[in-house]
């Protein structure tokens, strides 16, 4: 999950490398365009690059079948029982991404090029936060669209939490328009406590920091480097950059080591007595028993 810099502008400022990453993003998605021209809003199945790169995976606790949600860097899906099923016509690059309600998602990251509802003139293709009120089939405009990219976001204590990675702010916003940023930071991913809104826990490529007080200062809480971190119903979950599976209690003790994902982590679920991971050439996997062992529950294609 590439992050990018403190205290800059975040367009202008982006070193050659990411510059380059995002030119080919820009690239790639105005060929999409122009191919798609004068085709149907759907593109074909035989098309369809499918799930790749997973940002983020959720569920959403009202469904029936508890489906779970992967935003992808090619738009978003609903996987049940191995099968993965595009949701909506648009293929957003969907970097941060979270469930709020029944059928109320919130996402961000880079547009399709063909709707230009989530585009800004003379401004970076960045959506900002967008929302969907009908499960991902449609997403609209919310706030910070064409200044802001988050790469990590989190729903809880009906706020909205977000790290932007164009800037390194951390950000809470209690109604998705206006928002408060809290400090600024190099992070990977963070989560935050259910039983506490002002207790965040965060991976950092220098290992883990804590916040007591919602975000707006942090404190070293650990050598360990974890890529990605989710919140079970009582305890802590994380997974090294290498994919080691780590838990530890509130109380902020030693990292545990439970089992291991084979593999790269992207992202990192948890929901009830499952927790769910994204990893790199391995798919997304489930674990029933905290982490310790895992399956395929998505194998890509």
């Amino acid at each position: 999950m590439p992050r990018r810099f403190m205290n800059q502008q975040p367009w202008r400022s982006w070193p050659p490398l990411a510059g380059a990453a995002v030119a080919l993003l820009i690239v790639a998605a105005v060929v999409v365009a122009v191919t798609w021209e004068n085709e149907p809003a759907a593109a074909p199945q035989a098309g369809d690059p499918g799930v790749v790169h997973v940002h983020g995976l959720d569920v959403d606790e009202d469904e029936d079948d508890g489906t779970l949600y992967a935003a992808t860097h090619t738009g978003l899906f609903r996987i049940n029982e191995g099968v993965a099923q595009r949701v909506g016509q648009r293929y957003h690059d969907l970097m941060g991404f979270t469930v709020v309600g029944p059928d109320d998602l919130v996402a961000s990251g880079h547009p399709d090029l063909r709707d230009e509802s989530l585009q800004r003139l003379d401004s970076p293709p960045l959506l900002g936060l967008v929302s969907s009120p009908d499960g991902g089939q449609t997403w609209s405009p919310l706030s910070l669209l064409g200044k802001t990219d988050f790469h990590a976001l989190e729903a809880a204590h009906g706020r909205i939490y977000g790290w932007d990675a164009t800037s390194g702010r951390f950000m809470v916003s209690a109604d998705r328009v206006s928002w408060d940023t809290r400090s600024s930071i190099q992070l990977l991913d963070f989560a935050v406590d259910p039983a506490d809104p002002d207790r965040i826990v965060a991976g950092t490529p220098e290992g883990t920091v804590a916040s007591a007080d919602g975000g707006r200062t942090w404190r070293r809480a650990g050598d360990q480097p974890v890529a990605v971190l989710a919140w079970s119903d009582s305890d802590l979950i994380a997974a090294s950059p290498e994919g080691t599976v780590l838990t530890r209690t509130r109380n902020d003790g030693e990292w545990e080591t439970l089992g291991d994902l084979g593999g790269q982590p992207e992202s990192l679920h948890a929901e009830g007595t499952i927790v769910y991971a994204s990893v790199v050439d391995r798919g997304i996997l489930a674990s029933r028993d905290g982490g310790r062992t895992w399956t395929v529950y998505y194998a890509p294609r």
